[in-house]
């Protein structure tokens, strides 16, 4: 491959272990997409396969032998896995290798880092960050294994520099949690005083870079930032959409961007977006964006289904939005605008569009105001019933 990295941007080798999963990614293209929204360039993939993790080098010795030859010859300056690393294993393999190596969960983190423009965004990715910092004090620092104490020092008699660190992490841990429950009340608050205007809430979720926030910013003519990227926005977003129907008898609701969710999202960062990610739990209907011109759509509409499931939005009613049917090639187009999806025994009700050429809005758009005008929009089966499908 022709080398076109700044000479800024660090080179990183990506590592991925196919243990025999359904979902192993064989030629690490998610992965290096993260390393690219992250400022990195990757500047090869290194596949190998185990039936388990080594317990010392997730590797085993001779494949992280080549993994460092590798990297050396290709002036690679970080090493970067596709799975997440134990503390033991990712210090065992920085020392192997004599540079830094990270996996995919620090590479998340890294990229909502950077990303978090709220405050309260901002604070959910420091407290994740710290959770995930709190179990790799071990990792290579040799500072950590000498003691201190006496007087004029930090601390007890004898208590090491990693207890030390540990308690000081705990302690800012704590702060960030009490603050963080603090803007949690605050949008409990702004839901009620929602849901006591008659405002009916609707969420939009799906896999990062499915085109959220391209079809929010369509339907309420908002600036939200969009851009073919992961992880565009992580700030949920909401405003008002007005629903005009034939007899002109219009309704409003409330639409929410959310954070996009991807493959393995660390459990810190969906325990850390907890107050953000209750806007879909409480929404009164989710609209489920997929990229319908992504190959691996289905193992990205399974994974958005489970962690729907993990923070209790499972029982939500859930209309699936197929975007960007403008990138289909027309053998793969659609015979029909709307139809039903079968998911694990569920028939989602399904609707085809392209936020970006706007084909396909209006029926959306009809199709949420007969929602939100009849009796009882809030039941999957009247989802169902109301499409007409």
């Amino acid at each position: 491959m022709i080398d076109t990295a700044p000479l800024s941007t660090a080179r990183v080798l990506l590592v991925g272990v196919d243990f025999g999963t359904s979902h192993f990614d064989e030629q690490l293209e998610e992965l290096g997409l993260l390393a690219q929204t992250a400022g990195l360039f990757p500047v090869r993939a290194f596949v190998c396969k185990r039936k388990a993790p080594d317990a010392a080098l997730f590797v085993g010795s001779g494949k992280a032998q080549e993994i460092k030859e590798l990297a050396l010859s290709l002036g690679a300056q970080e090493i970067l896995f596709d799975q997440a690393l134990s503390p033991a294993q990712q210090r065992n393999l920085e020392r192997h290798m004599d540079m830094p190596v990270n996996d995919r969960t620090m590479l998340i983190l890294e990229i909502f880092a950077q990303r978090a423009r709220s405050h309260e965004g901002k604070l959910q990715v420091e407290l994740a960050r710290l959770q995930y910092l709190s179990t790799r004090l071990v990792r290579r620092w040799s500072h950590l294994e000498r003691q201190r104490g006496g007087i004029g020092n930090r601390g007890g008699p004898g208590e090491t520099q990693i207890e030390l660190d540990r308690r000081m992490i705990s302690q800012s841990i704590k702060r960030t949690r009490e603050r963080l429950e603090k803007l949690k009340k605050q949008r409990a608050t702004q839901r009620r005083q929602r849901t006591r205007g008659a405002h009916m809430g609707v969420s939009l979720v799906g896999y990062t870079n499915a085109g959220k926030s391209t079809l929010f910013n369509a339907l309420v003519k908002a600036r939200a930032y969009a851009a073919d990227q992961l992880f565009a926005t992580l700030d949920t977003t909401t405003r008002q959409l007005y629903l005009g129907d034939a007899q002109g008898a219009g309704r409003t609701v409330s639409l929410s961007d959310t954070v996009g969710f991807i493959r393995d999202l660390p459990h810190a960062l969906v325990d850390a977006f907890e107050a953000t990610l209750q806007e879909a739990a409480q929404a009164d209907l989710l609209l489920h964006v997929v990229d319908a011109s992504n190959p691996s759509f289905e193992d990205q509409l399974i994974e958005v289904q489970r962690v729907l499931q993990d923070i209790g939005a499972a029982h939500v009613p859930q209309w699936l939005i197929f975007n960007k049917i403008d990138a289909l090639e027309p053998d793969r187009l659609p015979l029909r605008r709307m139809d039903t999806y079968d998911f694990e025994g569920r028939e989602l009700p399904r609707i085809f569009l392209s936020a970006k050429s706007a084909e396909g809005l209006d029926v959306l758009r009809e199709k949420l105001s007969n929602w939100a005008l009849s009796d009882e929009p809030h039941g999957l089966d009247q989802t169902v019933g109301v499409l007409d499908l």
